[in-house]
């Protein structure tokens, strides 16, 4: 049979950084070690006025391209998730043309954030699976800095932006590769995590409770906000009954999985977690202190880093988990 799986995993991170010491400065009642403590960052990479989510995808794909010699010619299908498209065409379509790609492919947008990775992961494992494609040139990009308003703290001190780009291709194979996929959704609980100005429909309409009088700022025109308390207690909800359905359908138990790599939200979060469901640190990994909260590209980017450190070697199984904006979660095993 034919296997999808992840061949290769890059990333790349703009130039500008907003460290902690910069942070700091702004907002005195928050020292450089107490933001640390509390987010696990410390530097945040940002995108300049020049660069946009077509252009840091196409960065990232030109890094896993080069660094895996990798043939422009044998990518037969993009998928390219973003939530922050500076355009209203299509971004990987955009990506297809910078990156001189032919154009006898497919192209496609995805529209999530901190689940993305794992959605597109299963989207790339059907399209490869049933004969669309065989060579997915899976992207993921955001800079969620611009939707940021420079005085709300809350959201400052995590956001950070960049773009990831993995090869997912097929073999045959009497395993599979990526399996045990698992998806939830609460739409109903979308207003904790919004750009309130971010469509046409008015955000006091959706999230009273969110626009930027409510919270004592003057409007940038986004205003990204975020209900900490209700994303934490909603990530305590859903991620561990996610991993007892990723285990069942795995026919895993806990302890055979080799490395869990969740979405890089914060370091507080992450800990809490790794803690209740009863992972040792060592087949935890957290890896956000240079990058931030890069939404859809945290997944993607920890395993790179994984991989670079020696954490992640041929042969393990992997537990990947998103979850955050939508509201969304979904989960895979990764036979790496």
């Amino acid at each position: 049979m034919v296997s999808a799986r992840i061949v290769a995993v890059d990333y790349y991170l703009p130039a500008g950084e907003l460290t902690n010491e910069h942070l700091s400065i702004q907002f005195p009642e928050w020292t450089v070690d107490k933001i640390a403590a509390k987010t696990g960052i410390r530097t945040r990479h940002i995108a300049d006025a020049a660069e946009s989510e077509a252009s840091m995808a196409v960065m990232a794909a030109r890094a896993l391209l080069d660094n895996n010699d990798i043939e422009t010619s044998s990518i037969d299908l993009v998928l390219l998730c973003t939530q922050s498209s500076d355009l209203s065409r299509s971004a990987a379509a955009t990506v297809q043309r910078q990156l001189g790609l032919r154009s006898g492919i497919a192209a496609i947008d995805i529209n999530l954030g901190c689940s993305g990775y794992v959605y597109s992961l299963g989207l790339a494992k059907g399209l490869i699976e049933s004969g669309v494609a065989k060579n997915v040139l899976l992207l993921t990009t955001d800079t969620y800095s611009r939707y940021v308003n420079a005085a709300d703290k809350s959201v400052r001190t995590l956001f950070g932006d960049g773009a990831s780009a993995s090869l997912v291709a097929g073999s045959a194979a009497d395993t599979q590769h990526l399996f045990a996929f698992a998806y939830g959704t609460d739409g109903a609980g979308g207003n904790a995590l919004i750009v309130p100005n971010g469509g046409h429909r008015p955000g006091q309409d959706i999230a009273p409770n969110s626009t930027a009088d409510n919270r004592g700022l003057v409007s940038n025109g986004f205003d990204l906000f975020m209900d900490g308390p209700a994303i934490f207690n909603f990530t305590l909800n859903v991620v561990p009954g996610t991993v007892d359905s990723i285990l069942r359908k795995a026919q895993l138990r806990l302890d055979e999985v080799d490395l869990f790599v969740f979405h890089q939200a914060n370091a507080f979060m992450l800990q809490h977690l790794r803690k209740k469901l009863g992972i040792a640190p060592e087949r935890f990994f957290i890896s956000l202190e240079n990058s931030g909260n890069t939404v859809s590209s945290t997944i993607p980017i920890a395993l790179s880093e994984a991989q670079k450190q020696g954490v992640l070697q041929p042969g393990m199984k992997v537990m990947l988990l998103g979850f955050g904006v939508g509201l969304s979660w979904g989960g895979a095993m990764v036979q790496w």
